[in-house]
């Protein structure tokens, strides 16, 4: 069995989604420490001048906070100006009431908790594009452990024989533990996904897949996986 291991992240880039569909279960890393200024809270989508914009969700969070455990802070009426935003520049947009609305109808059942907030567009997201994969929590799994052996314990408990690690690992992962506990690990290759029509010019690649659902709707997967609903798995 084929096994991620990433942190939730708020409404993520489709290389994230790309990521998601290679592999049979996907872990959301919520057990560890939470990062201030990072893609965990915030993402950027499009003005219509062709400005990048961060969308931000703030949050009530100190230096030693596990993402599971930080709180959405909703005294900053935050909801309002992102929904705000995504109307006025996308509201004119191909395919924007259809994902428009159930999206803000998430953001305003003000869920407590960041990553179950994360979690739950991601869901929502994957079920748009056709994506089969199951999910867990890696907080449910009461795992031990730091780094390597955190990761080796997790893909132990779920039954996992193939860790698919984000590029970014390579500077840290250890062979040799993986090898000794009898796991085969890879690392995913981002391609130069497919351009397409943006509410601005130049085109912008890593923007939040929102942008993408927005601008092709239905054609979304093409883009991210050239026409195929799932990427041949090796």
């Amino acid at each position: 069995m084929r096994v991620a291991i990433v942190q939730p992240n708020y409404i993520p880039w489709r290389g994230y989604f790309d990521f998601i569909s290679q592999v049979d279960l996907f872990i959301f890393y919520d057990d560890v420490q939470y990062t201030k200024q990072d893609w965990r809270n915030r993402n950027q989508l499009r003005a219509k001048n062709g400005d990048l914009i961060w969308l931000s969700v703030p949050v009530n969070a100190k230096m030693s906070s596990l993402i599971m455990d930080v709180e959405i802070d909703y005294t900053q009426n935050w909801t309002h100006k992102q929904l705000s935003f995504i109307e006025q520049n996308y509201g004119s947009a191909p395919f924007f009431k259809q994902y428009y609305e159930p999206f803000r109808d998430l953001l305003l059942s003000k869920i407590p908790l960041l990553s179950d907030l994360d979690i739950a567009l991601s869901k929502m997201i994957c079920d748009w594009l056709g994506i089969k994969t199951a999910f867990v929590k890696a907080s449910d799994l009461a795992c031990s452990g730091a780094k390597d052996q955190r990761l080796i314990d997790l893909m132990q408990k779920v039954g996992g024989d193939h860790y698919l690690s984000g590029p970014a690992a390579r500077s840290y992962i250890q062979p040799s533990m993986w090898e000794k506990a009898g796991l085969c690990f890879s690392y995913i290759e981002y391609p130069n996904y497919p351009a397409y029509a943006q509410i601005a010019e130049p085109f912008e690649p890593r923007v939040s897949i929102m942008d993408l659902l927005f601008m092709t709707g239905p054609e979304a997967p093409k883009y991210i996986w050239e026409n195929s609903m799932q990427r041949r798995r090796e």
